[in-house]
């Protein structure tokens, strides 16, 4: 066996042949037994411990950074992918917006623009035979004349759709009484009509016969989707 003395002064012990190598380590307790002074030995001990955390503390915050960066290049990407995607709604708010403001001006325009044709084709639909109108008038309006405007504060409010809630009075006479059930009945029925109500009825003589003269009031509303049909201006013919 090969011994090696790593420290001075002492002799090599002669091994025992064929025992093999064998590294001996220093002798520590001798070593600190030759310093005299302690505190050079507390300064050792305490730079020891300095150093030894201190590279540690360098390992640990620079795991930390590389994490710390990790996280923080995650974040731009997603913030970056966010901005495209806030970018985009706001865009489409705006179209949106201007849309819905395209919108309001053309119901506003065409708010009363269909309501006596509907008017005047439910009451057709809902007249049944012999029977005859002499007139049809919106309230406070004193022309008589379909499309006639009610006067201010004749109570031509507006609906929830925005489009004037047209009160109508229908004037009329028929030479059977149930034909004048049937008429209110039928205008009731219809979906452009509502709040229909008989308001007057008297027998008349006219031409020597005896008729029943009427006076019914109604109101304009607006169909459901359901009943509204949109057919094309112009159609391409072939």
């Amino acid at each position: 066996m090969i011994e090696i003395n790593l420290l001075p002064g002492k002799k090599k012990r002669a091994g025992a042949a064929g025992a093999g190598f064998k590294l001996a380590l220093p002798d520590f307790r001798g070593l600190i037994a030759t310093i005299k002074n302690p505190w050079l030995i507390a300064a050792t001990v305490t730079s020891a411990v300095v150093i030894v955390g201190a590279v540690l503390l360098f390992f640990t915050q620079t795991a930390r950074l590389r994490v710390a960066e990790a996280r923080l290049d995650a974040a731009r990407a997603e913030k970056r992918r966010f901005d495209a995607v806030i970018a985009q709604k706001r865009q489409s708010e705006r179209i949106r917006d201007s849309l819905v403001a395209e919108i309001n001006i053309i119901r506003g325009i065409d708010a009363d623009r269909y309501i006596w044709p509907h008017i005047l084709d439910q009451v057709t639909k809902a007249l049944p035979p012999y029977t005859w109108l002499n007139g049809i008038s919106a309230q406070g309006s004193s022309s008589g004349q379909p499309g006639a405007q009610p006067a201010p504060g004749a109570g031509a409010t507006i609906d929830t759709s925005g489009v004037p809630a047209v009160r109508v009075w229908i004037t009329g006479s028929t030479v059977d009484i149930q034909a004048y059930t049937t008429f209110l009945r039928q205008l009731a029925a219809s979906p452009w009509l509502t709040d229909v109500s008989p308001a007057t009825s008297s027998t008349v003589i006219e031409a020597d016969r005896p008729v029943t003269a009427f006076n019914i009031s109604l109101r304009y509303k607006v169909a459901d989707s359901v009943y509204i049909r949109t057919i094309p201006l112009a159609q391409s013919v072939r």
